[in-house]
């Protein structure tokens, strides 16, 4: 299989006329941010301005548009599909990369290869993916690319991601890509070396035999590399809407293998985020979990809060609406949580 270098930010802009507006997208996009305090690109950032200062119109990912909130004029992408018939073309091309069109998520594969894939990439997430970049600028989050997850770009304009069942280094344009295979070989394959310690957490799988093979399905990784794909589109409406107070940049934590960001006050503070799956569910999950239940009055006895094992909320893959948009039903449930803990 040949992959090609990715830039996400260039191969959206050419979709656009000359002059139609500065593209905004999901994914990292080169070149690395070398300084603080994220070190990484914020995809749909609204301060995109001329080379003389002036405002540009900006084509966002859908239900970004929020003109009050930033000066410069902006365009979600199906507003901009809908302009013009001859971009139905395109709709397809948005919807694999979560920008608009028609989007879905695969058929669920059966749960014991969907739970055996999500370990086995969540054990290459933590321990071999994300200590490369923290090697290079102390930074380990991770986020969402197109069929998968990787790394911001850093360094020497350098990305690591998974892709599938493939594992991808892209450094200065140029592309080296290997099946997945055991933790060695994939530390071998990125010049690095297994880091236990750097990005784990609590829930995080052991390590496990370095050497064994890491089972990866095609079926369950396209199913987990959508879910993220979802989770960062409905993050950022999340993120955008102005009734979200201080949110956080969306970043998939290797450690918990989730996309996830925070919202709120110190008092009303609580992670929205979209678990693959976990030690106590197969299924993945959308979850919403309240840091200080005992500064707000939750009524624990409500159904409406019905997660276990931390006072929140939880909307299994299972029970999302058929034949919906699922990062608008992700968005919806973020955005009625949130609404719940603020009033």
């Amino acid at each position: 299989m040949t992959i090609e270098p990715r830039d996400a930010r260039v191969e959206a802009q050419q979709l656009l006329a000359p002059g139609e507006g500065q593209a905004r997208v999901l994914e990292p996009s080169p070149p690395a941010i070398n300084s603080g305090p994220h070190w990484a690109d914020d995809p749909v950032d609204r301060t995109a301005v001329t080379g003389d200062g002036s405002d540009v119109e900006l084509v966002l990912p859908t239900g970004l548009v929020d003109p009050a909130r930033d000066p410069a004029t902006v365009v979600d992408w199906d507003t901009w599909l809908d302009g013009r018939s001859a971009r139905a073309e395109h709709a397809d091309w948005l919807a694999e990369r979560w920008l608009g069109g028609r989007r879905r998520l695969p058929a669920t594969p059966p749960l014991e290869t969907l739970v055996e894939t999500r370990l086995a990439l969540h054990r290459l997430a933590t321990y071999v993916v994300a200590p490369v970049r923290h090697r290079q600028n102390g930074k380990f989050g991770l986020r969402w690319t197109q069929g998968g997850f990787g790394t911001p770009f850093f360094g020497q304009d350098r990305q690591v991601r998974v892709e599938g069942t493939s594992l991808i280094d892209q450094r200065d344009g140029e592309v080296r890509v290997t099946p997945i295979g055991s933790l060695e070989d994939a530390a071998r394959f990125l010049e690095s070396e297994i880091d236990a310690e750097t990005a784990a957490e609590h829930d995080s799988p052991d390590v496990g035999d370095v050497d064994e093979r890491l089972a990866v399905d095609a079926s369950a990784a396209e199913l987990l590399g959508n879910w993220f794909g979802m989770a960062f589109a409905g993050l950022e409406v999340l993120r955008a809407d102005a009734t979200s107070i201080d949110p956080s940049r969306p970043q998939l934590w290797p450690g918990h293998f989730d996309p996830a960001i925070e919202v709120g006050t110190d008092d009303t503070r609580a992670s929205y985020g979209a678990s693959p799956g976990d030690h106590g569910s197969d299924q993945p999950y959308l979850y919403v979990s309240v840091w200080w239940p005992d500064r707000l009055d939750i009524d624990t006895d409500d159904s409406f809060w019905n997660a276990s094992g931390f006072t929140g909320r939880i909307l299994p893959l299972a029970d999302f609406p058929a034949d919906a948009d699922p990062a608008v039903v992700a968005a919806n449930f973020w955005r009625e949580t949130r609404d719940r803990i603020h009033s």
